[in-house]
Order: structure tokens, then sequence, then C-alpha cells
């Protein structure tokens, strides 16, 4: 089998124990999303590192909510420096400082993302999400956060300070691939199983939503003839940071 192959079989394996065993969480989180748009609430998504870009892929994209809001930080990002994000991310007390430049208020939902789920600000950014009164959903590997120790002084993990937790069902380590004669694995998966889990969160709110005779309000396609957002943009620039 080719490495390849190997990856592909893989990360179908991890989607499909995601789908058998996560659908209860993954529709439980659906209900709170569509909960906090019937109630005109915002939902939150933050990640640092890699995990990232699970914030991005819910912010003003071609079919997701527009009432997502991508909590970003530079320092958090590896597009400066990566080797400094990895440190920045370990910092206990600047979940708080990075929050505080967000409404996140009670009512509104708070997706965080966080392979291990080990590191302080992750942990922290729950906790302070918790304590303003948002709905907090962990997404997480399972098996990687229990195959290591807490970087925060409670001791705690991600999984311990969130409402409801989703497994990504990535590994230990993440990398997945073992290409025979080379000692490192390759090829993370995290990246699409998160990916995977947050989009089925938003598909089914928006059924829920639908279903319920709530308004749901949509991003169109940038790139596609005869889309316009200028409505929704004129709705929500300046309540939304980053558009």
């Amino acid at each position: 089998m080719s490495a390849h192959d190997n990856y592909f079989q893989i990360v179908q394996a991890q989607l499909a124990a995601i789908y058998q065993t996560q659908s209860g969480n993954i529709e439980r989180a659906a209900e709170s999303v569509a909960t906090a748009l019937r109630n005109e609430r915002f939902i939150y998504t933050f990640g640092s590192g890699h995990s990232h870009t699970a914030a991005e892929e819910t912010f003003y994209r071609a079919g997701g909510l527009a009432r997502a809001v991508a909590i970003l930080d530079e320092k958090l990002m590896v597009h400066e420096s990566a080797v400094a994000s990895t440190e920045w991310e370990r910092k206990e007390g600047y979940a708080k400082e990075v929050l505080s430049r967000y409404a996140i208020t009670a009512g509104d939902v708070l997706f965080v993302v966080s392979n291990s789920g080990r590191n302080a600000v992750p942990i922290e950014m729950a906790m302070e999400g918790a304590a303003r009164g948002a709905k907090v959903i962990a997404i997480t590997s399972v098996q990687y956060s229990s195959s290591v120790s807490s970087r925060h002084s409670s001791g705690k993990k991600l999984s311990d300070v969130a409402h409801l937790t989703i497994d990504n069902f990535s590994i230990a380590g993440d990398a997945a691939v073992s290409v025979p004669g080379f000692a490192t694995k390759t090829g993370p998966t995290s990246t699409i199983t998160s990916a995977f889990i947050l989009n089925s969160i938003l598909v089914e709110a928006v059924e829920r939503s639908v279903a319920a005779g709530s308004p749901v309000e949509v991003w169109g396609s940038a790139n596609s003839d005869n889309t316009s957002n200028e409505s929704l943009l004129a709705k929500y620039r300046g309540r939304i940071p980053h558009l």
C-alpha cells in the first residue's frame, strides 16, 4: 500500500469513527448553535497554532453562518513566527487578553479547538468563555489529550473545562502515516477531522433553524456571479471583528 493510499484509509476511518460515535454530541452542539441564532447571538471559534485554521473555516465562508466570529490573534498563529506561537499558547493569562477584544457574552456559543487539549491558552479561553455565560464546546483528540499532562497550573485539560467535548479522533502526535525506512510519522489529520466536525454542526444547525421557521443568514461565495453579501456586510461591519 502506498503512503497516499494509507493516508486516505486513515482519514476515512477517523471520519467514520466520528460519524459513528460523535453524532449525538454533534447534534447537541447543533442545537446550541440553532438556539443562539434564534436568539440573535453569535458563534465564536478559537484555536491556536494550526488549530487557528478552524476559526477561519467557520468565518466569512461561502455557505457559512454570517453570525460566526473568528477569534484570531497573530501571536497564536504561525504566519509571523511559528516557534513563538508555540510559546505564546502556553502562557497563562493571555487568553483573557485576547478575549477582551471580543464581545462574547451569555447566550453565545464558543468553539475551542485544540488537538492535544493541554496548553494554557485554549484551556483558559474555555474558562473565560464559560465565565461570560457562553456555551463552550471543545473539539479535541481524546486519545492525544489522554496521553499527555496538562500545561496549565490547574492540572486541567480542555475537555475538563468545556460544557461539551467532541472527539476529532486524531491520534497522539497527530501525524498518522508510517513510511517504511523512515522513523518519523507524517500525514497529520486533525485539520480535516476538526473541519468536518465544525461543518457538520453548522449544517445541522441551519437545518434545525429552517425547520423551526427561524431566519438564517449565510454568506454567498464572493467568486460566484450574481451573489452579493453587501446587505450582510452592512449589517455586521462594526459588530464582527475582521470583516
